[in-house]
């Protein structure tokens, strides 16, 4: 019998937020977020909060570097088969590597979408090996992922390379999942929501629509290892991060944009950690080669039971 995954018990990222609360402009706010405050020029200074905008379910499945022609085949065949919430009530997205972008997309059931892994950070020239926004448009596909922890950490790329990416991307018609997330060793150090923000700010910094732009958190401790993030603790990070779009880009991008968690999401934890408030949808790895892809989709029904 395989082994249920594992939690860590780690230091809560809301610590962060509720220590050392002091006054500011009338308002209490703790010394993260008093840091935070000057980071991004604050759109709005109105504090009423906006009504529910109803953010849609949303799965991805990153199928990474894996896959043959046969395999490719086999789990769109389950996918095509596979008994899901309608189209409103959840979208969902799969990422196979380049190669069979155009193979899964014509044999897709037409409800689900294709999403390209990667992408180069401006027009296409002279860099061998890479893949231009304007190429998968040229292809018909709608999405990217962005700024995976695997590339940050393989390949170096750094928040701002990661800013740029998701900013010329979006410019060229895509739509564009952006992965932030910590180490264990950030989190273990209570440094979770500062990580996070400076992550989310690199984007911010450089996009004024976030229409077309998926927030994924994935702690990078929960990628592949079997362990996974507590519910309290995902949608902990969830609300900080929320938060802090709504002080630092503004209310209405705040509530409207998805927030996904990856990280070890399995069919035997997905309802529990769909059902947070925060928690938008999963952007799901290796589970999303395998049947139970079909259930993690279906945990979308937790959000109207």
């Amino acid at each position: 019998m395989a082994a249920e995954p594992s939690t860590v018990q780690v230091v809560p990222a809301k610590a962060e937020l509720e220590s050392g609360r002091n006054r500011q402009g009338g308002e209490a706010k703790s010394n993260l977020e008093a840091a935070l405050l000057p980071l991004l020029p604050i759109r709005t200074k109105s504090n009423r909060r906006f009504p529910e905008m109803g953010r849609k379910f949303f799965v991805g499945g990153n199928w990474k570097c894996n896959g043959t022609t046969d395999q490719v085949e086999k789990i769109v065949k389950t996918l095509n088969e596979g008994q899901v919430p309608p189209a409103d009530v959840v979208e969902v997205v799969v990422s196979p590597p380049y190669v069979f972008l155009t193979v899964v997309k014509s044999l897709l059931r037409p409800e689900f979408h294709v999403a390209a892994q990667n992408c180069w950070v401006k027009k296409g020239g002279a860099f061998t090996g890479e893949v231009s926004a304007e190429m998968l448009v040229n292809l018909g596909v709608p999405w990217v992922i962005l700024g995976h922890s695997e590339r940050r950490a393989l390949l170096g790329e750094s928040n701002e390379f990661v800013g740029d990416k998701v900013a010329y991307a979006l410019s060229q018609g895509l739509k564009v999942i952006a992965c932030v997330g910590e180490t264990l060793e950030q989190r273990e150090a209570g440094s979770t929501m500062e990580v996070v923000a400076a992550q989310t700010k690199a984007i911010a910094e450089k996009i004024s629509d976030w229409s077309n732009v998926v927030v994924a958190y994935e702690p990078v401790w929960a990628i592949g290892t079997g362990k996974v993030a507590t519910p309290a603790q995902a949608q902990e990070v969830h609300a900080s991060l929320r938060d802090w779009l709504k002080i630092n880009v503004s209310p209405e991008v705040a509530e409207s944009t998805r927030i996904i968690y990856g990280g070890s999401v399995t069919a035997a934890n997905c309802k529990e950690l769909g059902a947070q408030p925060d928690v938008d949808g999963f952007l799901v790895g290796g589970a999303s080669l395998k049947p139970e892809f079909i259930d993690i989709i279906n945990a979308a029904t937790v959000k109207s039971a």
